[in-house]
Formats: structure tokens, sequence, C-alpha cells
């Protein structure tokens, strides 16, 4: 794949609000900055190549190149993408709480990991007020603090970036679904830079459809509550169609046709669900709220489960078929309608002169997914 730099950046993803303000190119030099969810160019710069265009997600995504590099095949388009195996779970007696958002299966896994070693310091999202933060953390105890939704796209990759700097370099990451993909495009060493070694030692992806514009969702709210006074934020699994909003002991119901309209458009074009290059992808599990689906994908993260569960810090279960069919179903709408988005975008497997593609699929996988 050929690599570009800044300018190119600017034209094809910020230039087209296709940005979703994952955080990968912040903290990497002084020209982008994170404001209020969106990623700003401060300064022009003339690198013809850069690590800011190399980790986006937006833009000359090559699915197969990432899926052989993780997985060591080939990208085939599956609902769900490649796993071990799907089970369902919750945190353990060793992490029990009251705080988590639904099962409290990632507060169990980094806890664990960064307790036993797996991982020297978690990349997770903080809030502050109803603003998503970047947050590194290094006490398995300061995790819970950052278990609760957030649900607006958030920078998180900064941190990341700045725990690099800050000398960390086995690193457990939570990530949305184009945050994962970013970050596999950082895994793969785009630039092939000498001695590089993968920074990470535990990914854990989570369920995503859409997320919200902070600035818009912020303004939104402003206009019918004390926004200052929010201590929780939830979507319920359907088909409550609901988003609920806690201020202290009250609960004020919004319905989800609202809330969509505060989605960027970008979203539209994602075609991963289920944050397909994790480790280990987690999830609601529709119907039982107190539970997460659980995929695992690769051997270090089945690894980590596995150990977890053995030392109390989670239980697991076999999921329902039904649920298993119904996760499947979605996650494979998702795909087929983003997609069609991009195609008709003309930005898939783009070959005219002077333009970029979004995403590179092979021609057979493009037809089965869209079959």
């Amino acid at each position: 794949m050929k690599l570009y730099g800044p300018t190119e950046l600017m034209e094809d993803v910020l230039g087209k609000d296709l940005c979703i303000g994952c955080g990968a190119c912040i903290d990497l030099c002084p020209y982008f900055r994170s404001h209020r969810g969106k990623t700003r160019n401060l300064f022009p710069c003339t690198l013809a190549q850069g690590r800011c265009w190399a980790y986006c997600p937006k833009v000359e995504v090559d699915l197969d190149e990432l899926s052989r590099n993780l997985f060591d095949k080939p990208y085939q388009g599956d609902p769900l993408g490649y796993n071990l195996e799907v089970k369902i779970s919750k945190a353990g007696e060793k992490i029990s709480s009251s705080n988590f958002q639904a099962g409290g299966t990632v507060t169990a896994l980094m806890s664990f990991a960064l307790s036993k070693g797996y991982i020297d310091a978690v990349v997770l999202t903080d809030r502050e007020g109803l603003k998503p933060v970047p947050r590194i953390v290094t006490k398995p105890e300061d995790i819970i603090s950052c278990s609760s939704s957030k649900y607006s796209a958030a920078p998180t990759l900064s941190a990341l970036n700045q725990a690099l700097k800050n000398g960390h370099n086995h690193l457990g990451v939570v990530g949305t679904p184009c945050q994962v993909l970013a970050l596999t495009q950082m895994r793969s060493n785009p630039l092939g830079e000498e001695n590089f070694t993968d920074p990470t030692g535990l990914v854990v992806g989570l369920f995503c459809t859409w997320s919200i514009d902070f600035q818009r969702f912020e303004t939104f709210l402003s206009k019918q509550m004390d926004i200052e006074k929010i201590t929780k934020i939830d979507i319920p699994p359907p088909p409550a169609e609901i988003m609920e909003i806690y201020i202290q002991d009250n609960k004020i119901g919004i319905p989800l046709d609202e809330i969509r309209k505060l989605v960027p458009d970008t979203c539209s074009y994602c075609i991963d669900m289920s944050a397909e290059f994790s480790d280990v992808s987690v999830g609601v599990l529709e119907g039982r709220p107190d539970m997460n689906t659980l995929i695992i994908r690769t051997q270090r993260g089945k690894q980590i489960v596995e150990e977890a569960e053995k030392e109390g810090f989670l239980l697991i279960d076999d999921i329902p078929q039904e649920n298993l069919e119904h996760l499947k179903w979605a996650a494979g709408n998702k795909k087929k309608k983003a997609l069609l988005k991009v195609k008709q975008q003309k930005r898939l497997n783009t070959t005219e002169e002077g333009r970029r593609a979004y995403l590179r699929i092979y021609p057979e996988t493009i037809e089965q997914i869209l079959s």
C-alpha cells in the first residue's frame, strides 16, 4: 500500500468529515490535536508520509493485509470476524462491584491482566462530566472508575501514543471497532520501523453500531437537563429503543430516534460491529443486561480469559443459540449496509489517479458480504 501524509489525510478524511476522532493521530506530533471530540489540524505539515495517515482507520484500510498480519488468514467478511469461540460472561467474585455497566467482563479482564503482569498499563476512556477523555491506568483498582459507557466518540488512542512516550510497551487497550482498527494498523508497523515490537499485551474490543458526536450531544442534552449532574448513561438491549440518562436517583428516557440524529455520517461507513481485530470482543448480552457476550479471537486472548476464569475474575457460560444467531444477523446487516455505502460513494478499491480508497477488500469477499 502506498503511504501518504497529513495533506492527503486532511483532503480524504477531515476535509470530507469522515474523521471519527479516535485519537490515533493525536500526540504523534505537534500538528494534530483533539478538541471536544473533534480532531483539529493546527499547522500545515509537508511530510510525504506520516504515521497520521498510516494509522487512520478511515482511509486506505486493506482488510486482507491486516487480517493476515493479525490472524495469519485472509479477510473473509464473516459477520463476526475470525474467532475461536463465542461465550457469555460476567465478572467473578474476585472483582465484584455494583458499578459495572452490564456484566463487568472488560473490567475483570483488564484488572486480571494488569495484576498478573500481562500488561503494564491500560488505555481506557474515562469521563469528565459528559465528555469522554482518554486515560492511562497503571493500578488495577483504578480501572473500575472508567467502567461506564460513554457512547460519544473519544480520542482514546491519544493515550496510547502518550503511554508509549512514557515508556510503557506492553499495553492493554479497550476500544471501539474504529479504534481497534486504527490500533491494528499501528501494530502492523506500516512505516517499516526498525526494531519495531507490538506495543500491546491485550486488546479488548467493544461492540458498537454507532458513536455520538460529543459536541452535538452536549448541546442536545443541555437544553433538557443539567448535564453536570449526570451520573450514568445507558442504552438497554432491544427492544427498548431508548437511551437512559441517570441524574442521581432519577432516570430520563430519550427515544433512540432522537439520539441517532446526533451520530456523525462517518459511522455509516463502518462495516465492523464487533471489533473484529481485537484479542477478545465484549458486548451486552441481549435479554440479559447483567451479562456480556464474549468473543475470543486470538490465542493470547484465550489464554488470559481461561486464566481469569480459573482465578475467579470471570464467570463464563455457553451462549444461547438464539442470541448467537441474532448477533450474527445484526453484525452481518451492519457490514452489508456500510459496504454498500462505501461502494456507492466510490471509496471501495479505488484505482483512479489522485483518489484514495476508504477500504480495500477482495472482490470475491465483497460479493460474499453483499449476497
